[in-house]
């Protein structure tokens, strides 16, 4: 598992980081979850088909996730996208997002417009979007922010305000009747982001409880 991430076996092991856990940043797993958080939180809803992980580098990112009715791969404006660090050939992409985050805007008038291009942001060919991002994610350091909040101010940093998406436990190979799922970073199952009405029409079995379970049939 190590061996994707920017430091060794080593650095895991004093920072006593899960190796399941960390396998759930790979399979997608732990995205999906992530950007379920956000579709309930905010209003976004997510694409049909979940996350697609598109290869994109920090300059990309505009012209890359705008929706694809403006030339695009997000299938509509509104929604979530986890971008990759590797092409799908295996090459790693150049100006990767690996460890931050990001956000891409559109402009609703000309102004606005003009200062995606005065302000030197990230905009794409038509400067109608651009990109805002973080190159780091402090992930454990950020926690004390939102402790601090609701015990101080008695405020979220963010709380669900609707059922809009779903994360839906996915086969990873063949199973096999009576095997036992071994849940999120495991070898059974990954998580896929779906839309929450998606995952009721399959009955889809939600991700967190897909751990020590028997599964019924193939």
């Amino acid at each position: 598992v190590w061996d994707y991430f920017h430091f060794g076996k080593d650095i895991a092991e004093r920072g006593g980081m899960n190796p399941k856990m960390f396998n759930s940043f790979i399979d997608g797993t732990k995205s999906g979850i992530e950007m379920t958080a956000v579709c309930n939180a905010t209003g976004l809803t997510p694409q049909p088909n979940g996350l697609n992980f598109p290869p994109c580098s920090v300059y990309e990112l505009a012209d890359v996730l705008k929706p694809q009715s403006a030339g695009g791969t997000v299938s509509h404006a509104g929604t979530t996208e986890v971008i990759a660090s590797l092409h799908r050939d295996g090459t790693p992409v150049e100006n990767d997002l690996m460890m931050g985050t990001y956000v891409v805007i559109e402009a609703d008038n000309d102004y606005v417009r003009h200062c995606f291009e005065e302000y030197r942001m990230l905009p794409d060919k038509t400067f109608h979007y651009a990109a805002l991002y973080r190159p780091t994610h402090m992930i454990g350091l950020e926690l004390g922010i939102s402790v601090a909040s609701i015990a101080c101010r008695n405020e979220p940093t963010g709380a669900p305000t609707g059922w809009r998406s779903d994360v839906v436990a996915t086969a990873k190979r063949d199973l096999k009747a009576g095997e036992v799922l071994d849940g999120e970073g495991g070898y059974c199952v990954w998580g896929k982001q779906m839309p929450a009405d998606m995952s009721q029409e399959i009955s889809g079995l939600p991700l967190g409880l897909a751990h020590n379970v028997k599964l019924k049939r193939a």
